[in-house]
């Protein structure tokens, strides 16, 4: 499979919205730009099984999926990079956009699902992805940009321009008991 170019793809958000600066300090063998709906054959989800189990329910799942994120406008910024060779995912990341009452009716960037491939690691593919969606969070006019993580990922974070502040809380719903065949 060769390079699919931005203007030959079906994207998520316009490209433009992802910052100059950002593109250009990438090496030249790969590309920065929003998640497009045939990104599910590119490996999409292969790279995001880095952070957890990433199951995969088809492609036709995966474009619905998509769809549902693009109409809901000005609202998830998923973007990906993709390696020219292979016109394959390397790195992907995930900004949504949560408007409030408070502060003026401003907005607030979370980040989600920053994930590189293992054998890119290492190649500043991580902090590229979250500067760009950092610049698309305060472009865009959130008053702040925030994320969750490990402990572990607490000093890549710090790297990249963000602060530990207060905790986080999660309450995961129940799994459904398996079901035995009826016979």
């Amino acid at each position: 499979m060769s390079f699919t170019p931005d203007n030959e793809l079906d994207l998520l958000f316009p490209a433009d919205l992802i910052s100059p600066e950002v593109k250009s300090q990438l090496h030249p063998d790969v590309h920065i730009r929003p998640l497009a709906s045939t990104d599910h054959r590119r490996g999409h989800l292969s790279v995001l099984a880095v952070l957890t189990v990433a199951t995969d329910l088809g492609e036709a799942a995966w474009v619905a999926q998509f769809n549902s994120m693009r109409a809901a406008a000005k609202t998830y910024y998923s973007l990906v990079i993709v390696d020219k060779k292979t016109d394959k995912i390397v790195g992907a990341g995930s900004l949504f956009v949560e408007r409030k009452f408070l502060h003026g009716l401003s907005s607030v960037g979370h980040i989600e699902d920053i994930a590189v491939d293992k054998q890119q690691q290492g190649k500043k593919l991580g902090l590229r992805i979250i500067q760009a969606l950092t610049h698309i969070s305060e472009s865009g006019g959130c008053y702040k940009t925030i994320l969750n993580c490990s402990d572990d990922n607490i000093p890549f974070y710090v790297k990249c321009g963000f602060q530990r502040k207060e905790n986080e809380m999660a309450k995961y719903a129940p799994v459904p008991a398996p079901q035995s065949p009826r016979l």
